[in-house]
Parts: structure tokens; C-alpha cells; sequence
């Protein structure tokens, strides 16, 4: 039979680990957060077959960039705001024009990088920081 020590120790391991259990139900999880039924609502339709990021966690010069949208402008590159062709076949299917993309700085690089956002006409926002390989669907 265990000694009341060793009792003690596994009784107090068992609430730990309840504890950190409880504690990993996720990002936005409990009394501070939405529930993930929350989430998902909130989530729109188009970013829903997509990893997805929250616009305030995208890189600093992602949400300097975002900013410059919304205004209209002025952009730094020539190219931003140009159509953003899909060739990748990446993004959902739409006809040529319903995409543009915008060049996300890259600190220390001597060109555009390789991080962009791209815009939907529906309103959708992608970000990629690998030159369109992979996208995630921005949340605001």
C-alpha cells in the first residue's frame, strides 16, 4: 500500500494535471473568450475551408499594410494593388480582376519579399509569407 506521502504526491500530480487539462481547451477558450461555437460563427464563410489568423497577430508590417488598404493608399510598390492572377490555384476560383495583392515589407530584404495580402471583392483578406505557396484568411 502506497505511503500517505506518496498519496499526497500523486493526488497533488492528478490536480495539476486537471489543471493544465482545463487550461488547454484553446485559444479563445473560457470565461475571457468566445467558445469555439462562438468562433466559428464569427468566422465568415469564406474563411472557413482556410487556417486563419486574427489581423492584430499578422506581423507588424502586415497590419501597417492593411492600414494602407483601408486608406487607399498611398502604397510603397508599384505592383500593389495590381490583380492577383491565382495562378497557384491557392485562393477560390474567381474570374481574373476579383483578387489584388499588396507587397508586406520584409525587414532586411533588398526587394518586395515574399509576403503578401491579397483582396478579395467579397471582402476577404489573405495573407502569405512564403510568395503564395501557402494563405491564411485574415479575421478583423
Amino acid at each position: 500500500m502506497p505511503t500517505r506521502s506518496a498519496r499526497t504526491t500523486v493526488a497533488a500530480l492528478l490536480a495539476c494535471l486537471a489543471l493544465l487539462l482545463a487550461g488547454c481547451g484553446g485559444a479563445g477558450e473560457g470565461d475571457a473568450g468566445p467558445s469555439r461555437a462562438a468562433t466559428a460563427a464569427a468566422t465568415p464563410g469564406w474563411a472557413r475551408d482556410t487556417a486563419t489568423v486574427r489581423a492584430g497577430a499578422l506581423p507588424t508590417e502586415a497590419q501597417q499594410t492593411l492600414e494602407l488598404i483601408d486608406r487607399g493608399g498611398p502604397f510603397p510598390y508599384a505592383k500593389d494593388g495590381t490583380v492577383f492572377s491565382n495562378f497557384e490555384k491557392a485562393l477560390p476560383q474567381h474570374k481574373r480582376g476579383y483578387y489584388h495583392e499588396y507587397t508586406v515589407t520584409t525587414p532586411k530584404s533588398r526587394d518586395r519579399g515574399a509576403r503578401r495580402l491579397v483582396t478579395g471583392q467579397g471582402g476577404e483578406i489573405y495573407y502569405t509569407g512564403d510568395h503564395y505557396k501557402t494563405f491564411l484568411a485574415v479575421l478583423r
